[in-house]
């Protein structure tokens, strides 16, 4: 088994590498799993498919620990992603400070947050061009901003949500506007601060729902006030009679829900890390998370993992990980939660760092992409071979994950030491073509399919 997967990883590197940085052609006749699946940068190449089970979990600290930062250096000459055969690659901008999650508005406009600048920034490509015609801070003097939504859904928002790392903030819009109207005004305040600072946002299809995703204030609960005699009974408990966390974890690992007022405070979803990319799906409505999990537990633990949320679920953190794996730092604290944690869908390469999601909902695309999902994977510093650094897709089948992922986008990691690129945001833009940030060199691509190009 282990030699055949070897085969498999091998011939797949061969049919990926052209020499020059462009398009590839790919293979989807066999899916890596077991141990292969788990893999390393070398292995990642346009069409490569991979599923992880809870079977192919190894046990806490099988490997020690690593601490293996990449050197981001700037783009080499002529560099470019790789991607499937049939699309095309191109750079739509450079020179943005950090550019991470985006949102396209419905005229196309492209809203990117640059989180450490504090600002928002909007780009305008009219009729599908390759490159912006205007380039323009919409809003700055913001809290280390992050998730951005338009509000209501549809066509004709009159509100754009912006998703600070301790509140969410909302401007007056109109299709088209590319400088914010007037000051913002606060629809939640005193989200939790520190830890995970990014803060994603996104609507109920019917808009009457306000998701915010707030991310833990640590790795695995360390430091939190427990008892194993007597665990704390935190609000979730007493709510849904699950586990969540408490004191300086109050409100964290989360999904919250409000209205679009920000009234109704709740929590949706507990026991999620660090919910990085939110999104509802466009046909089903269902609230999906892409998830970065904890760290310290050896090079294939814990697998990060993107997943259907469900209302009043809990997925594990910090007692518990993919469904009833103990945690080693809180062995014996709730027993009583073995058997209440849902398993996520899809479980991604530990370690990936697995940002902003977006369902493809153009029709450029190939007919078998369409029905997909998209994911950005900032890349590995907490695993001695480097994983992520990638753009993955995710097949959907009726709207369903399968529980397979495959590689869209790689080639932004040089050697073991040095990357060029670190995807954050991902978005669709209006002419059917895929966006993505990277916030390494702040530059943003763009990927089209090579047949004729349509609207959404």
């Amino acid at each position: 088994m282990r030699a055949r997967q070897a085969i498999l990883i091998l011939s797949w590197v061969l049919i990926a590498v052209d020499g020059h940085g462009q398009s590839v052609s790919d293979s989807r006749d066999n899916v890596l799993t077991g141990n292969a699946a788990f893999g390393d940068w070398r292995a990642d190449a346009p069409g490569v498919r991979r599923r992880i089970s809870v079977n192919d979990l190894p046990p806490p600290h099988a490997t020690m620990p690593a601490s293996n930062h990449p050197r981001v250096v700037a783009r080499p000459v002529n560099a470019t992603p790789r991607i499937p055969s049939g699309f095309h690659v191109e750079l739509f901008a450079s020179g943005l400070s950090g550019p991470r999650a985006m949102q396209v508005a419905p005229n196309g406009d492209v809203f990117i947050s640059e989180t450490r600048a504090g600002r928002v920034r909007v780009l305008r490509a009219e009729n599908g061009a390759t490159k912006p015609n205007a380039n323009e801070i919409f809003s700055s003097n913001l809290n280390r901003p992050f998730g951005i939504a338009f509000y209501p859904p549809g066509p004709d928002p009159q509100w754009i949500y912006i998703a600070n790392t301790d509140s969410v903030v909302r401007f007056r819009y109109a299709n088209g506007d590319l400088k914010a109207q007037g000051r913002p005004e606060t629809v939640v305040s005193q989200l939790p601060r520190g830890g995970h600072t990014t803060r994603d946002i996104a609507f109920s299809k019917d808009g009457a729902r306000m998701f915010v995703s707030v991310g833990s204030a640590s790795n695995s609960g360390e430091g939190m006030e427990r008892s194993r005699a007597h665990p704390t009974v935190s609000n979730w408990d007493k709510q849904h009679g699950l586990g969540a966390a408490w004191g300086s974890e109050t409100e964290r690992a989360d999904v919250l829900m409000f209205d679009p007022q920000g009234k109704g405070r709740r929590i949706f979803a507990a026991g999620i890390r660090n919910c990085v990319g939110l999104a509802v799906h466009p046909s089903s409505g269902e609230v999906w998370c892409s998830v970065n999990e904890r760290d310290d537990l050896g090079d294939n633990l814990v697998p990060d993992y993107i997943t259907r949320v469900r209302e009043g679920a809990f997925y594990g953190w910090p007692w518990y990980y993919i469904g009833s794996n103990e945690d080693p730092q809180h062995r014996g604290e709730r027993p009583d939660l073995n058997d209440k944690v849902t398993v996520p869908d899809v479980l991604i390469q530990s370690h990936s760092a697995s940002m902003q999601m977006a369902f493809y909902t153009g029709t450029q695309f190939p007919p078998d992409m369409r029905d997909s999902a998209f994911a950005a994977q900032h890349g590995s510093w907490n695993r001695a071979k480097r994983t992520g650094y990638k753009i993955i897709r995710l097949p959907l089948r009726d709207g369903a994950p399968t529980g397979e992922y495959e590689d869209f986008m790689t080639g932004f990691v040089i050697n073991d030491q040095r990357v060029w690129g670190r995807p954050v945001g991902i978005a669709v833009a209006r002419d059917g073509a895929l966006l993505i940030s990277e916030d390494g060199n702040g530059t943003v691509w763009r990927v089209s399919y090579g047949g004729k190009q349509s609207s959404r």
